[in-house]
């Protein structure tokens, strides 16, 4: 998960609307410094820390409500569509990554090293040898019915990557990120 940068120019003699401004105006920052990877697909960290800086933001909106502009709601209910969908997305990633390995548990060493890379990523990593155990291995009924899951789920992923996109690409078109700030009055 990307690291939160400190905020600086806090004045804790100021009054907090002050402050919540500041603190918005970083963290709207660190969710646009993720903007380069929303044309890349398969950037599935880079895109799971966006959602995470989406989600500060959202809770920064929602944690200082009552100190700022009232016209920060809707930013607040678009920030948590983009969480949502980057959620979904990666949840998906998840899923893709969990079949793929137990998948690749009775497959060759090349196709296993590369999946293998990719769920230590994205799983806990108690959690692959369990599924890499030759013991665990699915039968061949078993296989199909993961594969097919798998298709199912790497459909679901691409659907899941245009809402997203579509969604983000939206808020350029209404130049969100300086609607936003005009709105804190920064």
């Amino acid at each position: 998960m990307a690291k939160t940068e400190p905020i600086t120019g806090l004045n804790s003699q100021a009054p907090t609307h002050e402050n919540a401004r500041i603190i918005a105006q970083a963290k709207i920052n660190e969710l646009y410094n993720w903007q380069e990877w929303v044309d890349q697909p398969y950037a599935l960290r880079e895109l799971h820390n966006m959602r995470i800086a989406a989600k500060r933001v959202r809770y920064t909106l929602e944690i200082f409500e009552d100190v700022l502009p009232a016209a920060c709601q809707n930013a607040r209910k678009e920030m948590e569509q983009l969480q949502e969908e980057l959620g979904q997305l990666h949840d998906s990633d998840v899923m893709i990554a969990l079949l793929r390995l137990c998948l690749a548990s009775q497959e060759k060493i090349n196709d296993g090293k590369e999946q293998k890379k990719q769920a230590k990523s994205l799983l806990p990593p108690d959690l692959i040898p369990i599924l890499l155990d030759p013991k665990a291995a699915p039968d061949a009924e078993q296989r199909t019915g993961l594969e097919q899951l798998l298709t199912k789920s790497l459909q679901e992923r691409e659907k899941h990557y245009q809402e997203f996109h579509q969604h983000w690409q939206h808020l350029q078109e209404q130049d969100f990120r300086q609607h936003l700030l005009a709105i804190l009055g920064l």
